[in-house]
């Protein structure tokens, strides 16, 4: 379906326009400009001829099979113009026009409308409110873009038609080469999925750069983007993630959450590339594009200035990466060739007086190494410095070896020459080395994306009646927040151990069972209101006594009853108390395009504050739950730090695994907070405390 689109057979342009400036004109100009070789059919019943083409009063007259047709009429007209097109067997529509959901009501019954027309009859849809699409290999350009890029591998989609042009424009300076252009717009019908699909088996297509502001079906973009990654790298920039906007919810969870952590979890699991600014997205296309992947994360500098060296040096470790350990046969081969002078320790410093001469001696020796997987060329112009020919250096031996080169030539007019060689060589260069190890960082992940086995989603059995009686339960009660005491039933449901426990509607009760149990214990007031009982004093711990058993049961009432007078008290939950481990968190939040965004850190009092947290869209494959447990800053003291144990990964693993599959089987809970799930040492499990969910009415 996507083929007439980007290389159709003929065009028809509805709403072409003989006057100069205006969008109609605009468009059907660059298709006949382009080059486009077969046959452009303008549609305009006021008119017989424009741009020297026979011109149609409407498709009917046209009397020849269209693959493509482009329309630029007012949005009223549009519906009835996309059902012309299906009616007469058309392939593909670019609407351009705008006017539809981003107006209003109406606007959004209308392009539904398109869509379902489309849809039903097999016909491409793009747009509407788009600024057209360009393929450089047919070639066309439908769409009223300044000019027609470059020809090359990269192919972009944006849901901003003005960034779109500002990207081709930059791409002029960087030599960058493109495929095809998609604006996409409001995506009534052709979503980002639908072009991931199509680029995937696109051999013009080595690279895909996205600029996103929302994503259709966060599932299957996700399921696309996987699929797409493992053959070709995706870098994307995803517009409007601030939790400015975000809803108000009641658990740790929830508050930690927002669209921002859901994207970055979603690409992170999907392997696409994050860019941060369009400097970021030009920078990795550049060497993503134009250099083979890194043999491995190890990289080698060769400077003509200590400063810049060290800065790379830096990058490269914030960067995750690692400075190549050189071998002994490379640094003695360096000391052989270079100055006595020179650094032969990575990163390799080639002096300041260094000729070409002394570059190519260097870089010889870093190719050669098999340790390197990178190298980045950094040159910074002094007076004997000879940027043209160390630029033709370091293209010679990009074109001729397999090793990935990327050079940082700094400052501006005095290394301008050396760059356009470099840039003519498809050698990427970077105005200072801190950009060049970002473009290796993504190089690298894009590399271990493609060599990892393939995902494989961790399934549990989890018995569905007892949680579901609990559900109904609460529901009967009018209750969608289910505290302590059903919660646990669910975990324990789950397999997720949780200690003795029991809600106590007296204090004999309480002491009854405290007894039974064995102290110490904990109270905890029991009610359907109160969420966080922390914040009205609702626990007391460490209770060691049948006597202190009954003052604390008082006690927490009272305390309850002087904070929120009105509230129903059901008793207090009595529990053994949980000694020893270390305090993690473990939570849901269900996110409106993602669905279930799974939560783990460091736990207790300290969630807020230290906000130590790692997340991953559910389901989750096993390797996903140790990436979580492995990624947040204080994943030391689970290992084992200073004499501390080492704390019981297995069971921790499996503990995320099952509310993974908790929260996919019963997509009715919205949020889950378990804080405290207390880790004990290796071999001795998990135990989940302070435990409550959310669900929905039905």
């Amino acid at each position: 379906m996507l083929g007439s689109l980007f290389s159709p057979d003929s065009v028809a342009v509805i709403g072409a326009s003989r006057t100069p400036g205006k969008l109609g004109h605009a468009v059907l100009k660059n298709i006949v400009d382009c080059g486009f070789k077969g046959p452009v059919y303008p549609v305009n019943p006021a008119a017989r001829e424009i741009l020297g083409l026979r011109c149609y009063p409407d498709l009917d007259s046209i009397g020849e099979r269209i693959d493509l047709a482009v329309i630029m009429i007012p949005a009223a007209r549009v519906p009835e113009a996309v059902s012309d097109c299906a009616r007469r067997g058309v392939k593909a529509v670019v609407v351009i026009s705008a006017g539809f959901r981003e107006t209003g009501h109406d606007g959004l019954v209308a392009e539904k409308e398109m869509a379902r027309i489309a849809s039903e009859n097999n016909m491409a849809l793009l747009g509407p409110n788009c600024l057209g699409l360009i393929n450089t290999r047919t070639p066309l350009n439908a769409s009223f873009a300044g000019a027609m890029p470059l020809k090359g591998n990269i192919s972009l989609m944006s849901q901003s038609g003005a960034l779109c042009t500002a990207i081709l424009d930059m791409s002029f300076e960087r030599k960058l080469g493109f495929s095809s252009f998609v604006s996409l717009g409001n995506k009534a019908q052709l979503n980002e999925v639908d072009f991931l699909d199509y680029w995937s088996n696109d051999p013009d297509t080595k690279v895909v750069l996205a600029y996103l502001e929302g994503i259709s079906d966060g599932g299957k973009f996700m399921k696309a983007a996987r699929t797409f990654t493992r053959k070709k790298p995706l870098i994307a920039i995803k517009a409007g993630v601030t939790n400015a906007g975000s809803k108000a919810v009641s658990s740790h969870t929830g508050s930690l959450a927002g669209s921002e952590r859901a994207y970055e979890a979603a690409f992170k699991q999907a392997g696409v590339i994050r860019a941060e600014s369009v400097a970021d997205l030009f920078d990795m296309a550049s060497s993503l594009v134009n250099q083979p992947l890194p043999g491995n994360d190890q990289i080698a500098v060769v400077t003509n200035a200590g400063g810049p060296g060290i800065m790379a040096t830096d990058a490269i470790e914030r960067a995750g990466l690692r400075l190549a350990n050189l071998s002994q046969e490379t640094m003695k081969r360096l000391a052989a060739e270079l100055p006595g002078a020179a650094s032969v320790i990575n990163p390799v410093d080639v002096l300041g007086d260094a000729l070409a001469e002394r570059y190519r001696l260097a870089l010889d020796a870093l190719i050669d190494d098999r340790n390197v997987g990178a190298i980045i060329v950094i040159l910074t112009p002094q007076i004997m410095t000879q940027v043209e020919e160390t630029a033709r250096v370091v293209a010679s031996r990009s074109e001729k070896q397999a090793k990935t080169i990327l050079a940082c030539f700094m400052g501006k007019p005095h290394v301008e020459a050396g760059i356009r060689i470099l840039n003519d060589n498809r050698v990427p260069n970077y105005a200072i080395p801190e950009r060049a190890v970002i473009s290796l960082k993504a190089m690298v992940c894009q590399k271990k994306r493609q060599e990892r086995p393939k995902r494989r989603i961790t399934r549990i059995t989890i018995p569905r009646k007892p949680i579901k009686e609990v559900f109904d339960g609460a529901r009967e009660r009018g209750q969608l927040e289910i505290g302590e005491t059903g919660a646990q039933k669910v975990l324990e449901a789950c397999g997720i151990p949780t200690p003795a426990s029991r809600l106590c509607r007296t204090p004999d009760e309480a002491v009854k069972f405290a007894e039974d149990i064995g102290y110490p214990v904990v109270l905890k007031i029991a009610s359907p209101d109160i969420l966080h009982k922390t914040d009205i004093g609702g626990v007391k711990t460490g209770v060691t006594g049948s006597q202190e058993v009954r003052d604390s049961f008082d006690l927490l009432v009272l305390r309850t009853l002087r904070y929120m007078p009105d509230v129903e008290i059901w008793g207090c939950l009595v529990q053994k108390q949980v000694e020893g481990g270390t305090e993690t968190i473990l939570g849901m939040n269900r996110d409106p395009q993602f669905g279930p965004l799974i939560m783990f850190g460091l736990g207790g009092i300290y969630v807020e504050a230290l906000k130590d947290v790692a997340f991953r869209i559910a389901p989750l494959s096993r390797r996903d739950a140790r990436q979580m447990i492995e990624e947040i800053r204080s994943s030391r003291l689970l290992y084992g730090v200073r004499g501390r144990p080492r704390s019981d990964i297995d069971a921790l693993e499996d503990a995320i695994l099952r509310i993974s599959q908790l929260v996919t089987d019963f997509p009715e809970i919205v949020e889950l907070d378990i804080n405290r799930l207390v880790v004990f040492p290796e071999g001795q499990g998990v135990t989940g405390l302070d435990m409550r969910m959310v669900i929905t009415g039905q």
